[in-house]
């Protein structure tokens, strides 16, 4: 085996590591996953590394001790890493799922593994219920930020936010990047990137559309009167290519905008802890999140009849099983089946 030049982690105990960050970057796939991949072989090398295991050494059992590792309350993996938060089996079959990644580029690469990568099972899921609030109660979320909100523009803005996830069902991280291009026409659909990289279109309602646009009048003339005298206001408003811009992003140095700061969108962290401190605001019970909206797009369309194939292609899922797993029905509905349809119901 001829050795790659390219490989710079000497002292890694994961051989050709940089090499397989290459090989995702030079495949289009984001740069957020790349860094989640190489996080979670982070996570797996520190493990090496505390248990004195070399990578050759690798087997099955390494596998089970580490899988019990990340399960533990007092886990010494993640100690050096300030990472303390218990792990849920899906955080940990992503991780798995990294290292199943990697070995297999190893050996698409004709390098030695000391195990196959179907020889890592993956952690067993139970089945999760998501609680679905009813419609009456995601619209007066949705509305919510408008009620709030002392600043007219921020009311607006995450109030759009928030409704056109339920319109289209797009991911959070989806709609906070979006950028003033994919906004051409009439708007009734958009073509985003979702994970991975992969382009899709999605759909907006008449009234997401609406709301869209009076954010986009308010949005420029926010923009217009923060600018200073100085700078060219119809040329420098065109240079915020986020749609969902941040107040930082108007921040004035010395009576010029600091230019640094132009590219900024609003964060997802800020996003859902702004839903919490909706949710609580208007009595809304349960876990509800970013999630919950692009939950409820899914199994509101589910409940009127649409096709699995299509909402697939709408949320941008890999597998129709994913799509399934994801509708799940409501309580509502499925109360309202039995009610219609138990043989013995009289």
């Amino acid at each position: 085996m001829s050795k790659n030049v390219l490989n710079k982690l000497k002292s890694s105990k994961l051989p050709f590591l940089e090499d397989f960050l290459l090989f995702l970057t030079t495949n289009n796939y984001s740069l957020v996953t790349i860094k989640n991949y190489e996080r979670d072989l982070m996570i797996f090398e520190e493990f090496l590394t505390v248990n004195q295991i070399s990578f050759q050494k690798i087997n099955k059992q390494t596998i089970t001790i580490y899988k019990a590792d990340l399960l533990a309350n007092d886990r010494s993996t993640l100690v050096n890493l300030n990472k303390s938060k218990p792990l849920t089996p899906k955080s940990i079959n992503r991780m798995l799922t990294s290292l199943r990644s990697y070995l297999t580029y190893l050996i698409d690469n004709d390098y030695e593994v000391p195990i196959l990568p179907q020889q890592i099972k993956l952690m067993k899921l139970g089945k999760q219920v998501l609680h679905l609030p009813e419609i009456q109660k995601l619209i007066e979320l949705i509305e919510s930020p408008l009620l709030y909100e002392k600043n007219l523009f921020i009311g607006y803005r995450n109030k759009t936010i928030l409704e056109l996830i339920f319109a289209s069902g797009m991911r959070i991280s989806e709609v906070i990047s979006l950028k003033m291009d994919q906004l051409e026409g009439d708007r009734s659909k958009l073509l985003i990137k979702g994970k991975g990289n992969k382009e899709r279109f999605v759909y907006l309602t008449p009234r997401s559309i609406q709301i869209l646009t009076e954010y986009l009048d308010l949005r420029y003339k926010f923009i217009q009167e923060k600018l200073p005298e100085s700078s060219k206001k119809d040329i420098f408003i065109n240079k915020f290519q986020y749609v969902f811009i941040t107040k930082k992003s108007l921040e004035i140095k010395d009576n010029l905008i600091d230019t640094s700061l132009l590219n900024l969108h609003i964060s997802s962290n800020y996003l859902q802890a702004k839903i919490k401190s909706y949710r609580s605001l208007i009595g809304l019970t349960g876990k509800v999140s970013a999630h919950t909206l692009r939950h409820g797009f899914a199994t509101y369309l589910a409940e009127s009849g649409a096709n699995p194939s299509a909402l697939k292609v709408l949320l941008g899922h890999e597998s129709l099983e994913t799509t399934t797993k994801y509708v799940h029905a409501s309580d509502k509905f499925a109360l309202d089946t039995h009610t219609k349809y138990h043989p013995l119901k009289k």
